[in-house]
């Protein structure tokens, strides 16, 4: 069985997980990037490195980028780069939605075939058990480079929209990162009373792990929002919306940042004001897409 030759341009962390993926997978590999020296492993480990973008871009039918944002893409294959005709780019770079659809313009405007993609793990899990990605943009395209592509990780292909795999990135990321500021916040509020952030953290971890058994699964939660019904059965609106009150003053009582819950607040207090008291906590999505 053939391997189609793939280019990697851009080699942090997360680059030089999808190259090596590719290597041990039995692809031929070209990389470049700003630091060669990042290269050296990977060259070691059998991939070629070369000195221009120009030079990674021909050696593949498709070239994988992964950098800080798309804006960077831009800035090292240049304006008018002819080389890109008759290529096709996987940018897996984080951005917004709109930028990958601008992108994807860009890219047909030189000739060349774009679709979009978010990892949804870290680079040590790149190419391992669990491993996912997100994908849009022309599905023949796609399905031509699918075999490559599911060396980095399960790959799910969303649609046509390029805008659409960022989407998805973002959203999941969203829910990540704000986990992350609650996980620290109520850190700081523990230990602004002189308790060590290792008496409070082992039980506060594995509360997100419960999160699922205590509001229901992601299709229970789906199915409400896509039905506009929201059941206080359990808790409401109004018991949560004084639950975040008491987090509210608690913070500012023991001094800490209060930015992030004061917007919890926010959501039900406006969720109440618009007459969903007696509702469930997904009513706030009513709320929320406004």
């Amino acid at each position: 069985m053939s391997h189609e030759p793939v280019t990697v341009i851009g080699l942090g962390p997360m680059g030089r997980a999808m190259a090596g993926a590719l290597l041990l997978g039995g692809h031929p590999v070209t990389v470049w990037n700003r630091t060669p020296g990042r290269a050296d492993r990977l060259v070691e480990a059998g991939a070629t490195l070369v000195a221009t973008p120009a030079e990674a871009v021909t050696a593949s039918p498709l070239t994988i980028l992964s950098l800080t944002d798309y804006a960077a893409m831009y800035r090292i294959l240049g304006e008018h780069p002819d080389f890109l005709t008759g290529r096709d780019l996987v940018n897996l770079s984080s951005d917004t939605p709109d930028a990958s659809r601008q992108a994807a313009a860009w890219a047909a405007d030189r000739g060349a075939r774009f679709v979009t993609g978010g990892i949804m793990v870290p680079a040590p899990a790149v190419g391992g058990p669990g491993a996912y990605v997100y994908y849009s943009g022309p599905g023949e395209v796609f399905a031509a480079h699918e075999p490559a592509l599911r060396l980095i990780g399960d790959p799910r292909y969303l649609g046509g929209d390029p805008g659409l795999a960022q989407l998805f990135y973002q959203a999941y990321l969203n829910v990540f990162l704000t986990t992350l500021s609650g996980l620290l916040h109520s850190t700081a509020m523990v230990t602004a009373a002189g308790t060590p952030a290792a008496d409070f953290l082992p039980d506060a971890m594995a509360m997100l792990t419960d999160v699922p058994a205590m509001v229901g699964s992601g299709a229970e939660i789906a199915a409400e929002i896509a039905a506009g019904k929201h059941p206080g059965d359990l808790s409401t609106v109004l018991m949560m919306g004084a639950t975040a009150g008491h987090i509210l003053r608690t913070s500012d009582q023991a001094g800490v940042d209060r930015a992030l819950p004061a917007a919890v607040k926010s959501h039900y207090d406006r969720a109440i004001a618009a007459g969903h008291g007696t509702r469930g906590w997904t009513a706030l999505y009513d709320v929320i897409k406004a």
